[in-house]
Order: structure tokens, then sequence, then C-alpha cells
């Protein structure tokens, strides 16, 4: 009663298909694996030790982070840029 069988594995499957439809599936599927890529990327990045800023708050020699593109995508891995200095006050 507690543990899964194929039946149990195949019946799950079927629901995603009947709600999903089988032309979304992939587009469903890309979108997700890009999404746990980019938050798998960030964790790792805020879970790193940062060296010390330097005087403009960038840390010192690093060069712009860039987020690669998945393997379908066509675009290449573009820099991102991130907002410096943009205190209110």
């Amino acid at each position: 009663m507690g543990s899964l069988s194929a039946w149990h594995i195949l019946l799950v499957a079927l629901v995603v298909v009947v709600v999903f439809g089988s032309k979304r599936l992939p587009d469903t599927a890309r979108a997700l694996g890009k999404s746990m890529r980019i938050l798998k990327s960030e964790t790792s990045a805020m879970k790193g030790d940062q060296p010390p800023a330097g005087a403009d708050g960038a840390a010192p020699g690093t060069a712009p982070r860039t987020i690669q593109s998945a393997p379908g995508d066509t675009a290449a891995a573009r820099p991102v840029d991130e907002p410096r200095g943009t205190t209110q006050g």
C-alpha cells in the first residue's frame, strides 16, 4: 500500500499527457530544465565565498557573469549586467 508500483507511475504519466497535451510536453520540459539550471547556478553562486569587494562595489578582477543557453536554444551565452551603485539617497 505504501510503495509505488508501475501502474501508479503509468497512471501519473497518462494524467500528465492528458492535462498538458503531447505537443506542449517538450516545451514544458525544456522550460522546467532551464529554470532548474538557472536556480542551481544562482544558489551555488550565493553559497560560494565572495572575495572582498573593491571600492566601486564590484569584486576586483572579475568578468561579467554569463548564463549559458540551453542545448536547443539558438542564442549564444549572454553577459549579465548587474546593477552597480543604484542606492537611493
